[in-house]
């Protein structure tokens, strides 16, 4: 039997080959160039790369046999995932690999802003000695507030603790008991803002977190506060920080990260409190390492046939086809649940339902996870992390099976124990030939909506004209309806489901609730 050919197109470390073991035929080219990477990728069964080769739909279109591409990193802006997905070509990656090197770097960056390390070494290098220009300050007994407690907030909650500092975070989705494990007081934003001597944030990039610190939060904080984002770009409004510190109303910037990269020419870089790094939270030897030995065990699985735990398009394994199908709607409910929590998670309970019990279907516990978490966490999720994420945070799971499911042939309901004592549930399934995920109940109420890039999700006393005053609003602002169901229950409180074709912001969300008299209103987006 012939060995499985692997290419490598970009330099990996040697760790990556010895990891792929020796069942297979390793092949090397230029992956930056084209005129080498077509002919190359024709006939190999799976493509390691970096960020310098762009695994486009021509690469795909070019590569017959190709199984799997694996990138050894995080991103994926090289990688067009959706012509993989069509072209039935897994896509990995290596979401942890990175995590400390990301931490590390926002600790050092903290610390040069603190005591202005850059300016202080580029005036000794013109031949300037101004140790009185440079006095900094001391991080021993500041208090250092942590925006997003996942695991790399988590991480420098850690190393920082060492320094001798108040920790304190903000996190909706973080339970209390859990973050005082770990030495942190819990928050709220404006808390936060106004106690933090340190400011770093670890979020993700989202709608609801775009511009999260700008002009509002900006006001609220110390004149001497120091501000660190190594996480993502446009998360702090640069705009606004330039003029908060312009303005003296903020002392110091450590940043990685920015709205749009590559980037050269920020306000920010003119001036001398901003220590500026180009987006170097992976660029280390060991995270390099530890991508390619991750990835290369993940190419092993995936030839192999075996289930990929960081996968992130399509799913490998020895699953029935009975259960594959229910994988995407297991995570896209979870996910849906969670966007519709109001409070942090304290319990998730996965019930199956149906035919499909009649098979092993605990890959469906962890897809749910994993779209619970794909909600809350700053780091891509997989099947492997979403129940060590739940653990990290103190949430409880169970999964229960029944082989009776009422009117569907198989159901998959995610209950969300938060952890005010309120309760989340949705139910979906899957229906026609090509599985089309639906959501069939919220929360009690009977639904039929077929699953879509963009819900929203309104709960009100039943009235006239609210379909109107809906519709009106949404057609205002541009953004068009696809579907639109309403359910009522006994006491006339009605729920209104609509699948819409865009983001809906979030003061549009809380004007149609106000409009409405809504007791709720909640987005959520499948894409971020």
């Amino acid at each position: 039997m012939s060995k499985s050919r692997v290419l490598i197109a970009e330099e990996l470390s040697p760790a990556t080959v010895d990891a792929l073991g020796p069942d297979f035929e390793i092949v090397h080219c230029d992956g930056a160039n084209r005129d080498e990477l077509l002919p190359a990728i024709a006939d190999v069964d799976a493509i390691l790369v970096r960020s310098a080769t762009k695994v486009d739909a021509e690469a795909i279109a070019a590569a017959k046999r190709l199984k799997v591409i694996a990138r050894a990193g995080v991103g994926l802006d090289n990688v067009d995932v959706k012509a993989a997905t069509q072209a039935g070509v897994m896509v990995v990656n290596a979401p942890t690999s990175n995590i400390v090197s990301a931490a590390e770097l926002a600790v050092g960056l903290l610390l040069a802003s603190a005591r202005n390390i850059v300016p202080a070494n580029s005036a000794l290098h013109r031949g300037e000695w101004k140790r009185s220009k440079y006095t900094g300050v001391e991080v021993a007994d500041k208090t250092v507030g942590i925006v997003g407690l996942g695991r790399i907030g988590i991480l420098v909650a850690q190393r920082l603790a060492a320094f001798g500092v108040n920790l304190i975070a903000y996190d909706p989705y973080v339970q209390p008991a859990r973050a005082a494990q770990l030495g942190v007081r819990m928050v709220t934003l404006d808390e936060l803002l106004a106690e933090s001597d340190f400011i770093t944030v670890h979020l993700p990039k989202t709608p609801e977190t775009v511009g999260l610190i700008g002009d509002e939060a900006l006001s609220k904080v110390k004149p001497t506060v120091h501000i660190i984002n190594a996480a993502r770009g446009g998360i702090i409004d640069e705009d606004a920080l330039y003029k908060a510190m312009s303005e003296g109303r903020v002392a110091g910037a450590g940043l990685d990260v920015y709205s749009s990269e590559p980037c050269t020419d920020s306000p920010l870089f003119t001036l001398e409190n901003v220590v500026a790094t180009p987006h170097l939270g992976a660029s280390t030897d060991e995270a390099q390492e530890k991508a390619g030995i991750a990835v290369a065990k993940s190419v092993r699985l995936a030839l192999a046939g075996e289930l990929v735990p960081d996968a992130v398009n399509v799913q490998g394994g020895q699953i029935d086809d009975e259960v594959k199908q229910l994988l995407p709607l297991a995570e896209q409910i979870g996910a849906i649940a969670c966007g519709l929590a109001p409070a942090a998670v304290e319990r998730v309970d996965i019930e199956v339902l149906g035919e499909v019990v009649e098979h092993d279907v605990r890959v469906l516990e962890l897809s749910a996870l994993k779209g619970v978490f794909q909600m809350l966490v700053h780091d891509p999720v997989s099947y492997v992390n979403a129940p060590v994420l739940a653990e990290q945070r103190g949430v409880e799971v169970a999964l229960t099976t029944d082989a009776t499911s009422g009117d569907h042939r198989s159901l998959v309901r995610v209950l969300l124990t938060l952890t005010d004592g309120a309760k989340v549930c949705v139910g979906g399934t899957v229906a026609g030939p090509r599985h089309q995920g639906k959501i069939v109940e919220v929360d009690g109420f009977d639904v039929d909506v077929p699953i879509s890039d963009h819900l929203a999700f309104y709960r009100y006393h039943d009235k006239p004209g609210v379909v109107g005053i809906v519709g009106n609003l949404l057609g205002g602002a541009g953004i068009n309806i696809g579907g639109m169901q309403v359910s009522r229950d006994a006491s006339d409180h009605s729920l209104m489901v609509l699948s819409v074709d865009s983001a809906i912001p979030a003061e549009l969300v809380d004007t149609i609730s106000a409009q409405i008299g809504a007791h709720s209103g909640r987005f959520v987006s499948l894409t971020s």
